[in-house]
């Protein structure tokens, strides 16, 4: 249905532009000298949902805006179309990077006043160096691997099962409701599953940003914390897969 050529730049686009608000209401919650500092949870999922919305929205046409890897391949395992999966992650690759270089030029001004306490810094700024990894990519509130890796797996079946259930539901598909569902089911998980790991649910939504973080020129920018990333990509891709498994036999 899509050629090659619109898969890449469809997901490309659509990856950058969800990565763009994620990492950017992260950014702005987060980073001092912003006008939204410690404004909460809710916004940052209710930011990340939004991201969703305009990301799958404009990727649509191109790609069918999958926008993540687990999704890819929990739609792979059901149809048993897999020729077109690498470009779909791929594209999801570079466009997770992407917008996590966009969101720091977003807040260019605030990564840089990010600063260590030198004498001159406590003259210029009364605030202390925020830790900036928890912008591009997740981290758990408690370092358990078996925990983490459930959490995730779980999160990913409670994403991607009922997108592929959506396909059953005459006429959301046509009218594009669909993918408004889609964001807010983003919202929920977040709301009611994310506070364990940061529902990563996507592995390029976390691997593509960390990559970037490390060779981001941001001061005091701290550990990428290479030693819990296969957290987040693995745990998804076997939720996705979960979910592929369950819907093709349930439904």
């Amino acid at each position: 249905m899509y050629s090659n050529g619109d898969i890449f730049v469809g997901e490309i686009i659509g990856t950058a532009i969800l990565i763009l608000f994620g990492a950017g209401v992260c950014a702005a919650v987060t980073l001092n000298h912003s006008k939204a500092k410690a404004s909460g949870w809710v916004v940052i999922a209710f930011g990340w949902g939004f991201g969703v919305l305009a990301g799958a929205y404009t990727a649509g046409p191109l790609s069918g805006g999958h926008l993540n890897p687990a999704v890819t391949l929990g739609i792979a395992i059901d149809t048993g179309e897999w020729g077109k999966v690498w470009i779909y992650l791929l594209g999801q690759m570079v466009g997770a990077m992407l917008g996590a270089v966009l969101a720091y030029l977003v807040y260019y001004a605030q990564f840089n006043a990010n600063v260590s306490g030198s004498a001159k810094d406590k003259l210029t700024s009364a605030h202390e160096p925020t830790p900036t990894l928890g912008i591009f990519s997740t981290i758990p509130e408690i370092r358990n691997p078996v925990a983490n890796i459930v959490t995730e797996v779980i999160a990913t079946i409670a994403l991607v099962l009922p997108i592929l259930s959506f396909g059953l539901t005459e006429g959301l598909g046509e009218s594009g409701t669909q993918t408004l569902i889609v964001a807010f089911l983003v919202v929920g998980i977040g709301l009611s599953l994310g506070g364990p790991t940061g529902y990563a649910i996507n592995p390029a939504r976390d691997l593509g940003p960390r990559i970037v973080h490390t060779f981001l020129p941001i001061p005091n920018k701290g550990t990428s914390d290479w030693s819990y990333a296969w957290i987040p990509v693995a745990g998804p891709l076997i939720g996705g897969a979960l979910a592929g498994l369950i819907y093709n036999v349930a439904f």
